[in-house]
């Protein structure tokens, strides 16, 4: 069953933000803001009028329907794990030499992976 509440509603916000690698504060500051005003949304604190429910849409690149729950939620090729979203800025970092021994360990592993299923 669809829960259409505030908590809900703010849980489903925080799991797009999550999937799009970002922080409240970054998130706040694309809105122009307040953190804690996201966090107050992203808690089911406050209720979020449409117009701004549409901005969250908009900026998370994401459909309101997927916020409230109305629509199943994409991933708009985004990383579903979230163990790997928190470590994507830190591979992105690495010196070139060093991205390219972890991504030729990545596509090793996937081969054999792919051999044994």
């Amino acid at each position: 069953m669809l829960t259409v509440d505030e908590k809900a509603i703010g849980q489903r916000l925080r799991e797009v933000r999550e999937s799009r690698n970002l922080t409240q504060v970054k998130l706040a500051d694309k809105l122009g803001l307040d953190q804690t005003l996201i966090s107050a949304y992203e808690r089911g604190a406050i209720r979020m009028h449409a117009a701004l429910l549409a901005t969250f849409a908009k900026t998370l690149r994401a459909s309101s329907d997927e916020i409230l729950g109305l629509e199943k939620a994409r991933h708009n090729g985004t990383v579903k794990s979230r163990g790997l979203r928190r470590r994507l800025p830190d591979i992105d970092r690495l010196p070139a030499r060093d991205l390219k021994t972890l991504l030729q360990t990545i596509d090793t592993f996937l081969k054999a992976s792919r051999a044994t299923h």
